[in-house]
């Protein structure tokens, strides 16, 4: 009697759980959607997860639960939790890491899900981030210009003109005025280069840099032409041949570069616009500085960026909600608080227009007059680009910058053998 009664109840108890959740992220009639997010700093943080509570609030049959990620890890975290049927609903990420994803079919082509509003309303430029082959893989919502942090008091003493938007200086003429800021225990600039190949290849479209090109049969090689060589033959003489560069930086973070530059050991830094947070955080008292724009050459001041992006899991049962959710997340006021909490620039053309993104301010005016000179950066469409970064790209960067190995010795390895891991890729 007792084992009948045990396996009656156990029937129940499978009967109930059938009712309750199917096994899709639906409990109760209300869909649960997992938004995995890789905002870090607090008042990013505090934005998104104030953003999902207004969600939940006023969709009752919706619900979205905050995942938080790590950008230290996300890749190998993503590929894992896809391989394993684990992937969150909604992936937020950077446009140069959803390649492989894209390809390999892991994420939702989202053209026929997203509303016209939304897509209206991102640059033509800013969706070819996250386009691959002829899907469309994540919306592109945040982008960060990297730009010049100087030191207000030294650049004033030093007499240099200051470079505008409108007027802003050559990469040669960015070497000389480093050269003028050198001096009584202070250098020029101080280049953060621990990562240094999205940066090179960024800053090189100024100068008409591609370095990846596309054949008319599809497939991508590497070419480091002379347009290529601008900045990285710039950082080398600023090291070697100026000293206007500390060569200690080069193995750095950004973050590291903040004390030196609080002390007066760096004049100027070049880093992402939102490093202005950690900035305006923790100057010392008194401290006065600013934000300059990047040096321009021959395609003016181009830059490359990599959008940070909002995808939809192919797995995911809840598609058109977790659409609903990314529209509802990215209405440019909102798009505008996010832009605000990471300190960066939203892609959203209405958006860019709300005028808290245009104050003298902590220099927001500097950093939003340079959207529109932002491009997709030359490695997003390129598969096997993680591997080609890790393997060869960054190391080869970091020898030359070092002094290790000389231009020529630099373009054979990122040509030779970053062709050899592209075509693995590209069979």
């Amino acid at each position: 009697m007792r084992t009948r009664l045990l396996t009656v109840l156990a029937v129940l108890g499978l009967l109930l759980t059938a009712c309750t959740d199917d096994g899709g992220g639906r409990a109760h009639g209300v869909i649960t959607l997992r938004f995995q997010s890789l905002a870090w700093q607090q008042d990013s943080v505090t934005a998104n997860k104030e953003l999902v509570k207004e969600w939940n609030a006023s969709h009752p049959g919706v619900k979205v639960d905050y995942v938080q990620g790590s950008w230290d890890s996300v890749h190998d975290q993503l590929l894992t939790s896809f391989e394993g049927g684990e992937a969150p609903d909604i992936i937020h990420d950077a446009s140069d890491d959803l390649a492989d994803f894209a390809y390999g079919g892991y994420l939702a082509d989202l053209r026929g899900l997203l509303p016209t509003r939304l897509k209206s309303e991102i640059p033509q430029r800013s969706w070819e981030a996250a386009t691959f082959g002829d899907g469309v893989y994540g919306v592109p919502f945040l982008q960060e210009p990297r730009v010049l942090v100087a030191n207000s008091r030294l650049l004033k003493a030093s007499g240099v003109r200051v470079p505008t938007p409108d007027r802003p200086w050559s990469w040669g003429e960015f070497r000389s005025v480093a050269k003028k800021l050198t001096g009584k225990g202070t250098y020029g600039v101080a280049w953060p280069l621990k990562e240094p190949v999205s940066a090179t290849l960024n800053l090189s479209l100024s100068t008409g840099g591609r370095l990846f090109h596309r054949g008319a049969d599809g497939k991508v090689t590497v070419r480091f032409g002379d347009a290529d060589a601008v900045v990285p033959r710039t950082v080398r003489d600023q090291v070697a041949t100026d000293h206007s560069a500390s060569g200690t930086t080069l193995g750095m973070g950004g973050s590291d570069t903040l004390p030196g530059f609080f002390g007066g050991k760096y004049a100027m830094v070049p880093l992402g616009l939102s490093y202005r947070q950690q900035i305006a955080q923790q100057a010392p008292k008194g401290f006065d500085w600013q934000v300059l724009p990047a040096p321009a050459g021959a395609d003016g001041l181009t830059q490359g960026v990599s959008p940070q992006t909002l995808s939809i899991a192919e797995d995911s049962p809840h598609k058109k909600e977790a659409a609903a959710f990314l529209d509802f997340l990215l209405r440019p006021k909102n798009m505008v608080r996010l832009a605000l909490g990471d300190w960066m620039l939203p892609t959203g053309t209405q958006a860019l227009r709300d005028p808290a993104l245009h104050t003298a301010k902590n220099d927001w005016a500097t950093g939003t007059a340079l959207a529109d000179r932002l491009r997709p950066a030359p490695a997003q469409s390129v598969r096997g680009y993680p591997e080609w970064k890790d393997k060869v790209a960054t190391p080869a960067f970091q020898e030359y910058y070092s002094g290790a190995i000389g231009l020529r010795e630099l373009r054979e390895r990122l040509e030779r053998d970053g062709n050899l891991v592209l075509a693995r890729y590209q069979r």
